[in-house]
């Protein structure tokens, strides 16, 4: 086992020195000294019992006054030997770093201290100025940009000795180093002028209605949920996205596909070819040619989740590879709410707000990693209680709670008049948006044909 030398003085060899191991050898030889950050690295296989002689690197009279031990003296040349031996001695370093062992054959290259330059004044010599003000402000002992915009005009006129206009370019230049770019106003980004284009960019619905009703479509980043009735039409929605995601930017798509998750029923397949064979005529405004080169079907990705514990690691495991990989943009979970309420009674409330937080959490970090949005088709349940009026139709509610509700982004709602309730009125759907940070309450109707899903114009009211 190597055993450690007597710990060095805070002094040690400068760049250029040899490493003798010779039985006998001379220790250390450094051809002039330093206090540069180097790293010697001595290891030794004698014999033990054998001694190393060590030059005297510096000389302490009041320590030898006192009997202590210098690196000059001879009770500090001799130590015994052990038989494997790595010293390591580190000048310019915290002294709890001295002693500590290496990995052989490891010898860092020394560099002198005169030509290290502290990181955090790295930053000065990145300013747009005259060098002459930023030779002044390095003068003054102002190692980095944040300490320059810690002072103010005046402390920094008195330290550095500048004038007055050149303190202001100074202070100017610093600030926007640290900005990184230019100042974007409300109004900018308001007209998607602003540097963030990528803010104002959304998942086109296929419809100009329901695209009119949530001004874009669908954000990239955050959690949609679209909940609702039996028969609504949220699997139908939700089938229509994973085709219009396909569709280039300029006509409201991402470029890739989308993954699909099943949670309840299995994945209906003869809809979508029947929607993929309908989606020239849907999607008018599409060039032919650009819709005849995309295969809509090859970029689909669907995956069967039965429980709690298989979703969570579809979501965690398998999602992320198709979104790193590019593959896919859109991520569907077809519904949320199907195996928590499979697996979790009115006594695991606790684990299965638990699980409910991981999902939503894994779902959010995926969607603004990848600004890639994600829809969760959710059911609804009878509302007991006292009922909030915008949480759904009368006498329900969305399910999952308010633990759920938490992580969303956007809520939609989807209802559906059956006959018997208005006898009068002919069956309609509605598609309503609950809460958003970016859309007022509104609502619009929409019907479903073998082409999709479309919005009943005239109909979008807030």
């Amino acid at each position: 086992m190597a055993a450690l030398l007597p710990p060095r003085p805070p002094c040690s060899p400068g760049p250029g020195a040899r490493v003798s191991c010779r039985p006998g050898g001379q220790g250390v030889h450094c051809p002039f000294w330093s206090g540069s950050v180097v790293t010697a690295v001595l290891t030794s296989r004698a014999p033990a019992g054998s001694t190393t002689r060590l030059p005297a690197l510096s000389r302490s009279p009041r320590r030898r006054a006192r009997g202590e031990r210098t690196p000059g003296s001879a009770a500090w040349a001799q130590h015994p030997r052990p038989r494997e031996a790595q010293w390591i001695c580190c000048t310019g370093l915290p002294s709890r770093s001295r002693g500590r062992p290496a990995r052989q054959n490891s010898f860092p290259r020394a560099v002198p201290s005169s030509l290290v330059v502290p990181a955090e004044e790295m930053d000065l010599d990145r300013l747009d100025l005259n060098p002459r003000i930023i030779a002044a402000v390095k003068k003054a002992k102002l190692r980095s940009v944040k300490e320059v915009l810690h002072l103010s005009g005046p402390d920094l006129q008195r330290r550095t000795h500048l004038s007055s206009p050149d303190v202001r370019l100074l202070l100017r230049a610093a600030a926007v180093l640290l900005r990184g770019h230019s100042m974007c106003t409300a109004l900018r980004l308001l007209r998607q002028e602003g540097p963030f284009p990528e803010q104002c960019q959304r998942l086109s619905l296929g419809c100009p209605v329901l695209d009119v009703l949530l001004r874009g479509g669908l954000p990239l980043d955050g959690i949609t949920e679209l909940a609702g009735r039996s028969s609504a039409g949220k699997t139908q929605l939700a089938l229509q996205l994973c085709l219009a995601v396909q569709l280039p930017q300029c006509h409201g798509g991402l470029g890739a596909g989308a993954v699909y998750v099943c949670t309840e029923d299995a994945f209906p397949s003869r809809r979508l070819q029947q929607l993929i064979a309908q989606q020239q005529r849907l999607r008018a405004d599409v060039p032919a040619d650009v819709i005849s080169k995309i295969k809509f079907g090859h970029q689909i990705f669907i995956e069967h989740a039965a429980d709690v514990d298989t979703l969570l690691q579809c979501v965690s495991e398998k999602v992320p590879v198709l979104l790193a990989r590019g593959m896919a943009r859109l991520v569907v979970i077809d519904s949320v709410a199907a195996p928590f309420r499979c697996e979790f009674d009115g006594a695991a409330l606790a684990l299965r707000a638990q699980r409910l937080l991981a999902l939503g959490a894994e779902l959010r970090r995926l969607s603004c990693a990848f600004r890639s949005p994600v829809l969760c088709v959710n059911q609804v349940t009878e509302a007991i209680e006292e009922q909030d009026s915008v949480a759904g139709p009368p006498g329900t509610s969305p399910a999952l709670g308010i633990t759920w509700a938490n992580q969303l982004l956007v809520r939609l709602l989807a209802d559906r008049q059956c006959p018997e309730e208005v006898p009068l009125v002919p069956p309609g759907r509605t598609l309503r948006v609950v809460f958003a940070p970016h859309l007022p309450p509104s609502s619009c109707s929409y019907t479903i044909t073998a082409e999709g899903v479309r919005g009943t114009p005239g109909t979008v009211c807030s």
